[in-house]
């Protein structure tokens, strides 16, 4: 019976049942309490529980299952949080890497040594680019890349082709059982935006300027071409990779590996989108000054005008540049003034064709060649449904200068003024490349390759250089 339904009967009743319902009242009262009491001191002892559990990380199965998913929970948030400054810390961080093997085959009549040679190699590249930091608006990049390899290539005899594997990396004074690594790279950029009214902030900007400073490779700046810059990918003949007159004639005097001390300029502006442009200055350590062993003296400087251009709504780059060289060195080994100007364009003609061409002038100093012109052009395999694969076809003709015409006939080998060449240079070396870049998949590609080299040297009598060759990369 309830407590309100015996008040109800205790009212009936009369007053002489009162005192037993209050005691029966209290009874029940007490009991509650007890059981109360009971139920806080359970509490208290499980909260001493969790407490005890909670004051260290170790999991115990002795301890409460809710101090245990507590802990779960709380090592699980701590890891999420580790992880988020982990990412964190790595934002803005990027790493590349590659790996490219040479294989080239070239007849015995072909070689400086007489001799039939077959020669492999190979060539490794990382880079890193690292955050460097803000300054008021400006952003800063760090950038380094180190070269690793094994193989000097094939030998061939004397032309104005620098090299027709121009992935080969060695020097003769390493140990052939040595791969040989360089710090390559190793620079630093500052990006600034230029903002000329109040609304602008530097993640819209549209109009920037770098400032560039370290061991550079001059042609990551400069005469860029998107169908024909990259040995390890496309052409491999050195005059199909650069400004012949820059780098197979040699007259941007960088150290052995083609890099060099310097500091770049460069306005970008992309107002525009599809027609975006630049103006670039650059400066560099020349001759001893590009390995460090010399003057700074007399550097190398080269500006450059760019822009971008789209002909049916296909993209190309069209680049103009002037160079200056305080210390060229003239093929009688005499170090002079050169200088120079040079173009290089690219351009999708269709959504499968890239065309590419590059012209360079000498002005000044005394060269072997004083023209060079190179075009070709890479079909992507979208036709035959292997859309990442490439067919690339290049020509060149590099052309005898008159000074070098005049002097290469055979002379005195006592001559103070004039070496002995061995033959009278005429007319131009021409050259031409073949090759089917096959994409394995995402990383690994393999690419047959051809070079024909006529008139080799500028010598009429010289029968043509035919070299045949592999090349894979693994690249990620």
């Amino acid at each position: 019976m309830s407590l309100t339904r015996k008040l109800m009967v205790a009212a009936v009743a009369g007053s002489f049942a009162l005192p037993t319902l209050a005691a029966d009242d209290m009874a029940l009262l007490k009991a509650e309490l007890k059981r109360l009491s009971a139920r806080i001191e359970n509490l208290e002892r499980q909260n001493k529980d969790m407490e005890q559990a909670l004051a260290t990380e170790r999991i115990s199965e002795k301890e409460p299952e809710i101090a245990t998913r507590l802990k779960a929970v709380e090592f699980q948030t701590l890891s999420m949080q580790k992880q988020a400054r982990q990412i964190e810390a790595l934002e803005g961080i990027t790493v590349g890497a590659s790996l490219t093997g040479v294989l080239q085959k070239v007849g015995a009549g072909d070689t400086a040594s007489t001799a039939a040679e077959t020669r492999a190699n190979y060539r490794g590249d990382v880079s890193v680019t690292l955050p460097g930091g803000e300054i008021g608006n400006a952003e800063g990049r760090i950038f380094g890349h180190f070269r690793f390899g094994q193989g000097t290539g094939i030998g061939l005899r004397p032309t104005y082709t620098s090299g027709a594997n121009t992935t080969a990396f060695e020097v003769g004074s390493t140990p052939a059982d040595d791969s040989f690594g360089i710090l390559a790279q190793a620079w630093y950029q500052l990006k600034i935006p230029l903002m000329n009214d109040g609304t602008q902030t530097r993640a819209n900007a549209r109009e920037h300027l770098h400032l560039t400073a370290g061991k550079i490779d001059p042609f990551v700046f400069f005469d860029q071409n998107a169908a024909a810059d990259d040995e390890s990918a496309r052409f491999m003949n050195n005059a199909f990779v650069h400004n012949p007159l820059l780098d197979s004639g040699g007259d941007i005097r960088a150290d052995a590996y083609g890099f060099a001390p310097g500091a770049i300029v460069q306005y970008v502006n992309e107002r525009q989108k599809g027609a975006e442009w630049g103006l670039s200055l650059g400066v560099f350590g020349s001759g001893p000054g590009a390995n460090f062993t010399g003057s700074l003296a007399g550097p190398f400087v080269i500006a450059q005008a760019e822009t971008a251009a789209r002909i049916n709504y296909l993209p190309g780059n069209y680049r103009a540049y002037l160079w200056h060289n305080g210390r060229g060195s003239g093929y009688d080994g005499i170090e002079r003034k050169h200088s120079g100007v040079g173009f290089s364009a690219d351009q999708k003609v269709t959504d499968e064709v890239t065309l590419f061409g590059r012209y360079g002038h000498q002005f000044t100093g005394k060269v072997r060649f004083d023209r060079a012109l190179t075009l070709g052009g890479e079909l992507d395999g979208s036709l035959w449904g292997r859309a990442a694969d490439g067919l690339g076809l290049a020509v060149g003709s590099l052309r005898t200068s008159t000074d070098f015409r005049n002097d290469s006939p055979t002379v005195d080998a006592n001559a103070d003024a004039v070496p002995d060449f061995g033959y009278q240079a005429s007319g131009a070396e021409k050259q031409l490349e073949l090759y089917y870049r096959f994409k394995l998949n995402g990383h690994v590609e393999l690419t047959p390759d051809l070079q024909w080299i006529r008139q080799p040297g500028g010598n009429a009598g010289a029968a043509t250089v035919k070299v045949l060759g592999l090349r894979a990369k693994l690249g990620f």
